[in-house]
């Protein structure tokens, strides 16, 4: 995941990366309620700005460069710090594009819909942001839980955000989890390297530990491993993944963006981020037991994919095949080879583009029908049929078929299990492939070819142009992505 000659750079442009969402919370804020085309103007500047920090350093990266930034010296050896290597780079492009499209679909959504609160709305997902560049950005264990927690404290008013009853039970369910595990697993596993491996402090630097954790016993480093892996909760692995379909009765930009890229993406990621350069894949591979993971991974992926097939709301349907397409990236790290990594590291950004696809299409089909039931949706293609072609685009690409993104990660992630010699993962992936056709596939042929004649539906058509446009951006970026692989794999380091 890292090289290990490279040339570091005093940058400050992952801190204005992380900051522009802030800045932008000020111009929300002052803006408020009365004054909506100015509040999303700012928060249209603030993703912009944002975006272009960050596409700004790709050439550095590519050229061989890291990029430091350090932001606070908590303690002696225990530093703030953002460091920007190739993955980190990689998500962040992923989570900052795709928020400058949800910000125009937030746009017709909202609006549409006429919601209340749109200023809390826009706030807390503006922080939300932040935390997640903080995320993608941290160089070490420290900076990683600070902005980990921010991000689940700043997600927690946009999932209430309906602040009915089941919009906080929901709520409850999703912040109880995340600090729950954060604090009872992912803390202790922290607190431990910073007694125990790390002489004294907590850096755990993400560029020069890989593989430290090897001076542990074989005993300790398993237990380590599922303290890292379940203290994620966000990557969503089972039986920890309950919050996930219980977020959804969130708005559908949060479905969206926090929920298909930002909080379960921030998940995996972190768990990619220990697996590779903590613990190292040599530590991993030579590490007795590490298998059971590998198993959870795939059993998360299958239990999952047969729970999507009885869900009739739509949104939990793709929930539940979220949890599943996470398993995906677990499965890739935890096989601990270059192959396995790489599928991973591209699931983040093949899923993203299209599960978010699917949930701009969601949403869009409630503001323009009010229907949000699978069973509901007969006939509608012919009414809305450009939100409809996106869903069967965005499907197949998480199915998994060329020449959509979808095809590239989960190809890697088979090699991957070659190169482990377990060819029985490729058996997983291929019958859970499958079960992508079954729970996907029947939601766009219900609009398209199933017709009931009981039932008109009169004056229906396309949402917004706001909803419409960026559903069908994200679903073409699910062809760009397929063409995409290689520059991905180059800006990682996977391949030369």
């Amino acid at each position: 995941m890292s090289a290990p000659e490279v040339t570091v750079i005093e940058d400050i442009r992952p801190l204005i990366a992380l900051v522009a969402p802030l800045i932008g919370l000020i111009g929300i804020v002052w803006a408020g309620e009365k004054r909506r085309n100015l509040r999303e103007t700012f928060t249209f500047l603030a993703a912009i700005v944002q975006a272009s920090a960050v596409l700004s350093m790709v050439p550095l990266l590519l050229g061989g460069g890291i990029i430091e930034f350090h932001i606070w010296q908590i303690f002696t050896n225990v530093p703030l710090l953002l460091r920007v290597d190739g993955f980190g780079l990689l998500f962040a492009c992923v989570a900052s594009l795709l928020w400058i499209a949800t910000t125009v679909y937030a746009i017709g959504y909202m609006r549409g819909l006429h919601e209340h609160a749109q200023t809390r709305f826009y706030s807390f997902f503006a922080i939300s942001l932040s935390a997640t560049m903080g995320v993608a950005f941290s160089a070490n264990l420290l900076t990683i839980y600070f902005f980990y927690e921010m991000l689940s404290v700043s997600t927690f008013p946009l999932v209430t955000h309906m602040q009915d009853k089941e919009a906080r039970t929901g709520g409850r369910t999703y912040l109880g989890y995340l600090l729950f595990t954060s604090l009872c697993l992912l803390l202790p596993a922290l607190s431990w390297c910073y007694v125990w491996l790390d002489g004294g402090t907590v850096t755990m630097d993400f560029l020069a530990d890989t593989g430290k954790v090897g001076e542990f016993s074989q005993t300790t480093q398993i237990i380590l491993l599922a303290l890292f892996t379940f203290g994620f909760a966000k990557a969503g692995l089972m039986p920890l993944h309950s919050w996930l379909p219980g977020a959804m009765v969130a708005p559908t930009p949060v479905s969206a963006l926090l929920h298909a890229v930002a909080v379960v993406k921030v998940g995996v990621f972190c768990v990619i981020r220990v697996y590779s350069d903590i613990f190292g894949t040599e530590v991993l591979r030579e590490l007795d037991g590490e298998d059971w993971l590998i198993g959870i991974a795939c059993a998360t992926i299958l239990i999952s994919s047969l729970i999507a097939l009885s869900q009739d709301n739509l949104k939990r349907r793709l929930a539940f095949s979220t949890i599943g397409q996470l398993g995906y990236v677990v499965l890739g790290a935890t096989l601990a080879t270059d192959m396995g990594i790489g599928g991973s590291v591209l699931h983040i950004a093949m899923h993203a583009c299209g599960k978010i696809t699917l949930f701009f299409c969601a949403g869009a089909i409630f503001v323009a029908s009010g229907k949000k039931y699978v069973s509901q949706l007969r006939g509608l293609g012919r009414r809305m049929p450009i939100t409809m072609g996106a869903f069967m685009i965005g499907s197949l690409s998480v199915i998994g078929l060329p020449p959509l993104g979808g095809f590239v990660s989960k190809w890697y992630i088979a090699l991957g299990a070659l190169d482990r010699d377990a060819i029985w993962v490729v058996g997983v992936l291929l019958v859970s492939s499958l079960l992508n056709v079954f729970y996907l596939l029947p939601v766009a042929v219900t609009a398209f070819f199933r017709t009931d004649e009981t039932e008109e539906n009169p004056g229906i058509q396309e949402a917004p142009m706001a909803c419409v446009v960026p559903l069908a951006l994200t679903a073409l970026g699910c062809f760009v992505l397929f063409f995409l692989s290689d520059p991905l794999l180059r800006l990682v380091k996977i391949i030369e």
